[in-house]
Formats: structure tokens, C-alpha cells, sequence
């Protein structure tokens, strides 16, 4: 390795590409993990960062990011510059650049569909980018073993993590909690019916997750019907599986844990986070104060009556949940239609509830900037209380410091101390409660 003294560093992809690097043709770095969100500060300029990660291949620009973070352009353009030294436009080049290097090394889709993948405007465009970023050319960028592959009706590509990664661990976790229909575990794989709406068109497909240890990374198969919003779902599976995490900073920390029971905190664990903010809140709503198996069956109940059918061709794989459109338009007789599947009255109304603030983006859910505010809103609804603010600021909101200090496992694992014992002994755990509380999950899953 080379000493730090002959080495320039730079903060983001972005930056290095403004000075004028490109990224190594052999290691492949935009495969590898983001910046973690145990290294991320809540600004603006980092909800900016991640909606432009997650939206690069959209039509995408700064005045509707604006918009969105409720500033202006100017604003968003000038603490963005000095959080990241390079303005959103630049930031979001690199994205779509990286994203495009991805499918050209990985996956034999024809250049024009790359192009549009990655948010190119125009193969013009796309050329154009690459040759003044990268001096090459899409073509001699392209993977030529992969040359003479057949096209088919997927594409897979990687997403690497920092090890290890209890990649069994996080199905079991996942495998409890899976919708049937919704989402399914099969031979050490993740898979899941997908629904996405942007920019008022639907697009329905199909995920497999699955893992390849040698590479320390993920292997994503997606359906070709899902490239439209590619670097959607490619955003979505990172949180689900918690890809940008930084285990070693969280271990030095929740080592601590093991002085209370040996092996309650394990190097490497992951917090489990959702594909759909949406499914994974009203499954929280759906789980209060009854076990998970329960939870699970209603969940199953309201995709059958009110998901929307899709062709996976994988079986098991059959509907995409409810969309809160679907749900918030059966308010006037949400009990009458909910309470049928054994959904208790109040829970209806709080699904209708928290249904209606996903269509008005009354509540953040993706990219907050400030969780614990958001959580403040949740808990305004009537039916939603801490434990479940909580919950859905973990995995929805990738909130690293949320504890459930009255949650049942929770009190069976550090039993005999009291809920404020329990709370207060978690404050040295801070920031990364959440990742304590899943550690606390587990120990219990261990035991049995």
C-alpha cells in the first residue's frame, strides 16, 4: 500500500471525478458499499445525496430536489458544495456514470438500454459523458467476455459490503416477518414481487437476492421489466440488507454488551431495513400486541384482498402489497372492509390513517433528515404509540439509535432489570441502539 503521505483523498466519487480520476477498470469501486450510515451526518446535503443515488435514472433535477427539502436551489446547491466540494449536478453524474459502468461490466444489455438505465437523456449524451469523464468509450469500457451471452429477461449485478455479514442471520430475520405471495426465502435466497410508481407510471417485476461470500458481496438478480427504476430498487435492496454499514465502528461501541451475557453482540451485525416503507409500516401497525406468526397471517389477508396480482414466474411470488392509494380510498368503510380479515377497528383506522400520510408526504420516510421529528408526526396518529414510532423509524427511516425498551423480547432477554434499567443501560450503546436491540433479537432466537 502507499504511504497516506503520497495519496490525495477525496470524500465522494464525485469529487475524485471532478479532479479528474476515473474508477479503476479492475477493482471495480462502484460496486463496493457506500458511505455508511454510521458516517453520515442528517443534513439536507445528505438527503440530497441519498435521493440522488436513489433516483439517478429519472428524470431527475436540483429545483425538484429542492422542492422537496423545502429550500431553495441556491440554498440546497451551496450546503451541498460544502458538504460534499461538488455541487448536486455533479453529484448526480457521477451516480448515473457509475451506475452505467456497472451494467456495462456486469450484465450484456444492449448500450441504448444501458443509457436509458442510468438516466441518459440520449446515447449522444451517454458517449459524450463517458469519453470526457472516463476517456473511454461505453464500448471498450464493456466487459468482452461477456460479449456472446444471450439476452434474457433479467439482469444481476453485485452490491458489495463491509465483512462479514451474517447473511443467514438476516434471512431468518426476514424469512419470520416475510409476507406470503409478498416476499419468499428459498435455498439461501431472497425474493420478492415489486411494485414501483415514478413519475406517474407503475412498473411491476421481480427481485432475487442472493449471497456470494468470495466477493463479500450480494448478487442482485432483477427483472428487465424493473430497469426504468433500477437505481430504485438497487437503493431499496441496500437498506433492506443494511449494505452501507460500517460493523467494526458499531462493534467498538455494542462490545460492551457481551460484559451483560457473552456473545449478546456478534462483530457483523446487520439491521434489517425494508424494500417498501410503506408494507413494512403498516406490517408494524398490523403486529401490535400480537406475535409475529399473527402478524404475518393479516398481512397475507390484505395482500389477498387488496394487492394487485403479478406475473413472476417464480412461484410462491404472486402480489405486491397494498399501495396506500388502494387503502386510503376505502376510509369512508375502512372497518367494514378491514375487519373482515380480522383486523381489529382501531388498527383500521390507523392503517387508513398512516395510509393518507404516504400519499400527502406529510411524513418522511426515506432520507430523513431528522427521524426523531418524523417519529413525532407518527406518533399524532391515533394507534400508533413509541414502540411502533420506533420500529418504523429503525427499518423505514435506517434510524441507527432507536431502542424498545418495552418490547417483550427485549424484557425476556435482559430480565430481571426493569424497563428504565433497560433504558438507561442503553444509553452507552448510543448511537447504534437499534443495532443492540437486533443483536437482543438474535441472542433470544439463539436460545431456543
Amino acid at each position: 500500500m502507499p504511504k497516506p503521505e503520497n495519496c490525495t483523498f477525496y470524500k465522494t466519487a464525485a469529487e475524485a471525478e471532478n479532479a479528474g480520476f476515473r474508477p479503476c477498470l479492475l477493482c471495480r469501486p462502484e460496486s463496493a458499499p457506500s458511505v455508511s450510515v454510521t458516517k453520515s451526518s442528517a443534513t439536507p446535503a445528505n438527503r440530497a445525496a441519498k435521493i440522488l443515488e436513489k433516483e439517478c435514472g429519472s428524470k431527475l433535477n436540483q429545483e425538484e430536489i429542492a422542492a422537496r427539502l423545502g429550500c431553495t436551489s441556491r440554498h440546497l446547491n451551496r450546503v451541498f458544495k460544502a458538504e460534499y466540494r461538488v455541487s448536486p449536478g455533479q453529484y448526480l453524474q457521477t451516480c448515473r456514470l457509475l451506475l452505467a459502468k456497472s451494467l456495462l461490466a456486469e450484465t450484456n444489455l444492449p448500450i441504448s438500454d444501458v443509457a436509458r438505465a442510468a438516466g441518459f437523456g440520449s446515447l449522444r449524451h451517454f458517449n459524450a459523458s463517458f469519453k470526457k469523464h472516463y476517456r473511454l468509450t461505453p464500448t471498450e469500457i464493456r466487459n468482452q467476455k461477456q460479449k456472446n451471452e444471450k439476452q434474457t429477461d433479467s439482469i444481476t449485478l453485485s452490491l458489495g459490503y463491509r465483512p462479514p455479514y451474517p447473511w443467514h442471520q438476516v434471512l431468518d430475520f426476514l424469512e419470520t416477518r416475510a409476507i406470503p405471495g409478498v416476499e419468499k426465502i428459498q435455498n439461501g435466497e431472497y425474493m420478492r414481487a415489486v411494485h414501483i410508481e415514478t413519475e406517474g407510471e407503475h412498473r411491476y417485476g421481480w427481485v432475487k437476492v442472493g449471497h456470494n461470500s468470495d466477493k463479500n458481496a450480494l448478487s442482485i438478480t432483477i427483472s428487465a421489466s424493473l430497469l426504468p427504476v433500477l437505481s430504485d430498487v438497487l437503493f431499496r435492496i441496500r437498506r433492506l440488507f443494511d449494505l452501507n454499514c460500517d460493523p467494526e465502528l458499531i462493534y467498538e461501541i455494542l462490545s460492551t454488551m457481551n460484559e451483560i451475557k457473552p456473545g449478546l453482540c456478534i462483530l457483523g451485525t446487520r439491521l434489517p431495513g425494508c424494500f417498501n416503507s410503506y408494507e413494512m409500516a403498516v406490517r408494524a401497525v398490523l403486529g401490535q400486541q400480537i406475535t409475529v406468526k399473527a402478524a404475518r397471517t393479516l398481512a397475507l389477508r390484505m395482500t389477498a384482498a387488496y394487492g394487485t396480482p403479478v406475473q413472476t414466474g417464480i412461484e410462491g411470488l404472486t402480489h405486491t402489497f397494498p399501495a396506500p392509494e388502494k387503502i386510503a380510498s376505502l376510509s369512508e368503510s375502512i372497518t367494514d372492509s378491514l375487519g373482515p380479515l380480522g383486523i381489529i377497528a382501531t388498527r383500521a383506522k390507523t392503517i387508513s390513517a398512516l395510509s393518507q400520510a404516504f400519499m400527502d408526504d406529510s411524513i418522511c420516510f426515506d432520507a430523513c433528515v431528522c427521524p426523531e421529528a418524523e417519529m413525532e408526526k407518527l406518533k399524532k396518529i391515533p394507534g400508533i404509540g413509541p414502540w411502533t414510532a420506533k420500529y418504523i423509524a429503525m427499518r423505514a427511516m435506517e434510524w441507527p439509535d432507536a431502542f424498545l425498551e418495552t418490547d417483550a423480547g427485549i424484557k425476556k432477554a435482559l430480565a430481571p432489570l426493569t424497563e428504565k434499567e433497560t433504558a438507561e443501560m442503553a444509553k452507552k450503546w448510543r448511537p447504534w441502539r437499534s443495532y443492540a436491540t437486533i443483536n437482543i433479537w438474535n441472542s433470544l432466537k439463539e436460545n431456543e
